[in-house]
C-alpha cells in the first residue's frame, strides 16, 4: 500500500469524478498527504468542497489565488509531489499531455512535474477507441507514464463499452504495485505458478471445467517477479496478458498440467499451485460430437480420476523447495483447508470461499485465509488478488 507519500491527485471533467472521491479516502487512510488539483469541467460535476473536506487540502484549479505572492503554485505542487495521479483522465487531459500543452493549472502541473505520474483514462467507449486518443496514449506510454486500462461495463450513455474508470481499490494497488514494488526477497528463486481452470473433454466439442478466470494465480506470478524471482506460470484456458517478465506455459487438461509442473519442478525453488484443477476426466473421449438420440433423456460419462498433482509434487520435493496450494471451498472452509495442508504435505494452504459474493471466482477481489503448516492462520480482508498475492509473496519469502 502506497504510505506517507505527498500525493497529487488531478481530476478531470468525467462522470466518474464521484469514485476519486472515495479514492481520496483510500489514500488519507494509509497517511498520504493528499492535494487535489480540479479542471473546470470536473467542478461541474463534484463541487472542490467536498474533495476539501476529504483531503483536508484546499482544492486547486484555474481560480486559484495563492496565498503567498512569493510562490509559484503550480510549480512547487510539481516539485514537491511523490506522485501524481490523474483520476479520472479524460481524452482532452490525454491530448494536452502527449503534446505538451500547458494551459490550466492541471496540465501546468503536469508539464512541469517529475514525479511518477499514474494516468487512468475514463470516457465513452468510441473516444477511448478513436485513433487519436490510442495515438496520444501510446505517446504517454513512451514518455514515461504509467498508464491503467480502462474496465469495460455499463457507461454513463446507457451501453456497454471500454472506457469505465476503475474502482478506486484496484488503482491504489496499481500504483503502490508500481512505486513500492515487493523488495527482491525472491531475487534469484525459481518459482512455478500455476492459474486457470482445466478442461478434461467429452468430445472435439464438449467439456467439463469450472469457473477459475486464472487472475489469482496470474496476480501472484506478476508479485512473485516483482520480488525478483526467476517466474513460470503454467496457465490452463487462460486469456489474461502474461505479466512483464513471467514466461508462460499454455496447458488445457490436469494431465498436461501436471506434466508441464513435474518435468519443471526438479529445477526449480517452489511452486504456488494456484490452478483449479478438474478432480476427474471423462474415461472415455469421443473422437466425433456425441449425439443425442430422439428417444434420450439421459447420458452417462464414466469419469476416472485425475492426478492429484501437487501432493504428488510436495511428496517428492527437497528440503530446500516449498509447495503452497489453494483451496477453493464452499462450506467448511478452514476445516477442509486443514485436512488438505496435513494430507498433502504442504508448506501453506490458501483458503478461500468462492460461494462468496464479489470475492473468488471471476472476481477482482478474494478473501483468504493462509493456514500454515505448524496450524497457525492469518486471514485477510476483502481486497485485490494483487493485494493479497504481495501478501503471499511476503510470506513465501520467508520461507
Amino acid at each position: 500500500m502506497i504510505t506517507n507519500k505527498k500525493v497529487t491527485l488531478i481530476v478531470t471533467g468525467s462522470v466518474a469524478v464521484y469514485k476519486s472521491l472515495h479514492l481520496v479516502r483510500l489514500l488519507k487512510k494509509a497517511n498520504n498527504d493528499v492535494r487535489v488539483v480540479m479542471t473546470e469541467a470536473a467542478t461541474k460535476f463534484v463541487q472542490p468542497l467536498a474533495f476539501e473536506t476529504l483531503s483536508k487540502n484546499r482544492v486547486l484549479d484555474d481560480s486559484f489565488e495563492p496565498e503567498n505572492p512569493s510562490e509559484v503554485k503550480h510549480i512547487d505542487i510539481a516539485d514537491s509531489s511523490d506522485v501524481v495521479i490523474v483520476a479520472p483522465a479524460t481524452a482532452d487531459i490525454l491530448a494536452k499531455i502527449a503534446n505538451g500543452i500547458a494551459d490550466n493549472m492541471a496540465s501546468t502541473i503536469l508539464l512541469a512535474t517529475t514525479a511518477p505520474t499514474f494516468i487512468v483514462p475514463a470516457m465513452n467507449s468510441h473516444m477511448y477507441d478513436n485513433p487519436a486518443t490510442q495515438r496520444n496514449l501510446q505517446t504517454i506510454r513512451e514518455d514515461g507514464d504509467h498508464i491503467l486500462e480502462p474496465d469495460t461495463g455499463f457507461l454513463a450513455e446507457g451501453y456497454s463499452g471500454k472506457g469505465r474508470m476503475p474502482e478506486p481499490e484496484k488503482i491504489v494497488d496499481w500504483v503502490s504495485s508500481e512505486i513500492e514494488p515487493n523488495d527482491q526477497l525472491l531475487l534469484g528463486k525459481k518459482i512455478i505458478v500455476s492459474a486457470g481452470g482445466t478442461r478434461e473433454p467429452i468430445d472435439p466439442v464438449r467439456y467439463i471445467t469450472n469457473h477459475s478466470s486464472g487472475k489469482m494465480g496470474f496476480a501472484v506470478a506478476k508479485a512473485a517477479a516483482d520480488a525478483g524471482a526467476e517466474v513460470t506460470i503454467v496457465a490452463a484456458n487462460t486469456s489474461l496478458p502474461t505479466p512483464a517478465g513471467v514466461k508462460i506455459v499454455p496447458v488445457s487438461t490436469a494431465v498436461e498440467l501436471a506434466d508441464e509442473i513435474t518435468s519443471r519442478f526438479p529445477n526449480a525453488d517452489g511452486l504456488v499451485m494456484a490452478a483449479a484443477v478438474a478432480d476427474f476426466r471423462p474415461k472415455n473421449v469421443a473422437d466425433h460430437k456425441i449425439k443425442k438420440q430422439a428417444d434420450q433423456d439421459t447420458m452417462t460419462i464414466e469419469l476416472e480420476k485425475n492426478p492429484d498433482i501437487v501432493k504428488q509434487i510436495a511428496a517428492n520435493k527437497r528440503s530446500d523447495q516449498f509447495v503452497v496450494g489453494f483451496a477453493a471451498e464452499t462450506n467448511d472452509l478452514v476445516e477442509n483447508a486443514q485436512k488438505k495442508i496435513a494430507s498433502k504435505k504442504l508448506d501453506l494452504i490458501v483458503a478461500n470461499d468462492v460461494s462468496g459474493k464479489g470475492v473468488g471466482f471471476n472476481s477482482d477481489n478474494n478473501q483468504v485465509t493462509f493456514i500454515f503448516a505448524d496450524g497457525h492462520q492469518q486471514k485477510t480482508p476483502v481486497e485485490s488478488k494483487q493485494t493479497i498475492a504481495n501478501e503471499l509473496v511476503k510470506i513465501i519469502g520467508e520461507f
